[in-house]
């Protein structure tokens, strides 16, 4: 082997790590925005699991309450509590022209209000989530773009189209897609389970919504008749 071609060999390293240190400042960027938004998309996912884990003990605390027609005065806590004194507060504004069904649909309506609020703040964070998934592929693929455009410079300036000219830009560009999968694909799928688990919190609340405040406009009605007996 001829000794003066010994310094024209190149090692190049083709780990994770080496891809990213021996990488294009762009794609370096590309690669490093696509880890932090990795990041934040699972700090949204852990979040949003131990927040559902409660918001279902709370649809079910809500389910047990309605079914046994329990006090309502109690101190209910979480999503409960919020849809509960709804319905109290709607419950005590009284009204002696509306009828029974207008007075039911007054305290559902304040209860899905409440409900929707607080549904509202479940759903925070999952807008992050669908925007990584659909954008993330992109923004790698623009890394990989970059990163080959600089391998057909390295051609042109080189003057040699072998493999081992490109092979590493190439790797290095499509790493960068890598990453952009790796974003993009737990982002979409966690987006999907969390919605639909908001969704059926959602709809458990909404089931027994109707059956507490058929009970509270009874409630009242009986109230009425009694107040107008006794007069």
């Amino acid at each position: 082997m001829d000794p003066t071609q010994a310094p024209t060999e190149v090692a190049h390293d083709f780990s994770f790590l080496g891809l990213f240190l021996q990488a294009d400042p762009i794609v370096k960027g590309v690669m490093i925005l696509l880890v932090i938004a990795s990041i934040a998309c699972w700090t949204v996912v852990f979040e949003k699991i131990i927040r559902l884990s409660a918001a279902r003990r709370q649809a079910k605390a809500f389910e047990t309450l309605v079914r046994s027609g329990g006090s309502l005065d109690g101190q209910h806590k979480g999503l409960t509590g919020h849809v509960v004194k709804a319905a109290i507060d709607a419950w005590r504004d009284q009204d002696p022209t509306e009828t029974r069904a207008e007075r039911r649909e007054r305290i559902e309506r304040a209860m899905r209000g409440a409900l929707g609020l607080e549904v509202k703040r479940l759903r925070t964070g999952l807008s992050l989530l669908a925007t990584s998934g659909s954008t993330a592929p992109f923004v790698g693929l623009f890394g990989t773009v970059w990163g080959i455009m600089n391998s057909f410079s390295s051609i042109a300036r080189s003057q040699d189209t072998s493999l081992a000219v490109v092979a590493p830009g190439i790797a290095e560009a499509l790493f960068a897609t890598a990453i952009g999968l790796v974003v993009a694909i737990p982002a979409v799928m966690a987006y999907n389970k969390l919605s639909g688990d908001i969704s059926g919190i959602q709809s458990s609340f909404n089931s027994y919504i109707g059956l507490l405040g058929d009970r509270l406009a009874r409630d009242r009605a009986a109230a009425g008749h009694h107040r107008a007996a006794a007069e």
